[in-house]
């Protein structure tokens, strides 16, 4: 079964994330298939929009932390460990056709930072997001450059500083997504949405997400390039080592700050 399942239809095609058992936990196959499923949709002129959901009870818990723990533990001395984020990870933002994320359940860290890659954000009653980074030791990826690029300043610190669960009703308060459904009202509002979308000039759609994401991104590699910069120093930390493994050893993480 492959970690992710790419389904087209008329003039729109749903991307399903679809490792349910580590709650679509971002490893495994599932970027090498998203990358080949992005070129498909690029190519067929008849596919206008892209919908990215869940399988199971989660949308993603992001990165999966018992392979992060595993690479730790074979890097050498100098390597970036805990990483989670490149550039080249998330496409849906640069892609020239609109994505819709509908989220179904949990919705946390990089697969929130998936969400935070797509045009709009939608939502079920049984969602629930965060950025709980900090509390494996190590920095969220996209959601440092892009969060609070998105939603009010004080907001996204305070989602990314204290690790919170941020329900339903907080996050459409605060943009970070625009509609709340019930769970089975998640995808035929998302068909909808990319439905209206569709009956659109295609040429006209693209140009105005282009400029759109253009204005978003004004010098985000200059952040990403700071970002690495940081990076090289909290995560070839001990505590950066320390967060995966206690969590793939379901313990507290012992802290030393250092």
């Amino acid at each position: 079964m492959p970690d992710l399942l790419y389904e087209k239809h008329e003039n729109y095609a749903i991307f399903t994330m679809n490792r349910p058992e580590r709650l679509n936990a971002l490893g495994g196959t599932m970027q090498a298939e998203l990358q080949e499923a992005l070129a498909d949709l690029s190519a067929d002129q008849a596919m206008r929009c892209g919908i990215v959901t869940g399988a199971g009870r989660a949308f993603s818990a992001g990165a999966d932390l018992k392979e992060m723990s595993a690479r730790n533990a074979e890097m050498s001395p100098g390597e970036a460990r805990g990483q989670t984020f490149h550039p080249e990870m998330v496409r849906f933002s640069r892609h020239p056709k609109p994505f819709i994320a509908a989220v179904n359940g949990l919705c946390l860290a990089g697969g929130l930072e998936r969400a935070l890659d797509c045009d709009i954000r939608i939502c079920s009653t049984e969602a629930y997001f965060g950025l709980f980074e900090v509390k494996r030791g190590i920095m969220p990826g996209y959601g440092i450059h892009h969060l609070a690029r998105l939603i009010p300043f004080g907001d996204a610190m305070y989602i990314m500083l204290t690790a919170d669960r941020i329900e339903p009703d907080h996050a459409l308060r605060i943009g970070l997504v625009q509609e709340i459904t019930s769970p089975e009202g998640l995808m035929p509002r998302a068909v909808a949405i990319a439905e209206m979308i569709a009956q659109n000039a295609p040429l006209a759609v693209e140009g105005t997400k282009a400029v759109a994401q253009e204005w978003r991104q004004l010098q985000i590699d200059e952040s990403y390039r700071f970002g690495e910069w940081v990076g090289r120093v909290v995560l070839n930390s001990e505590d950066a080592k320390e967060g995966p493994l206690a969590f793939a050893e379901k313990r507290p993480a012992v802290w030393k700050a250092r």
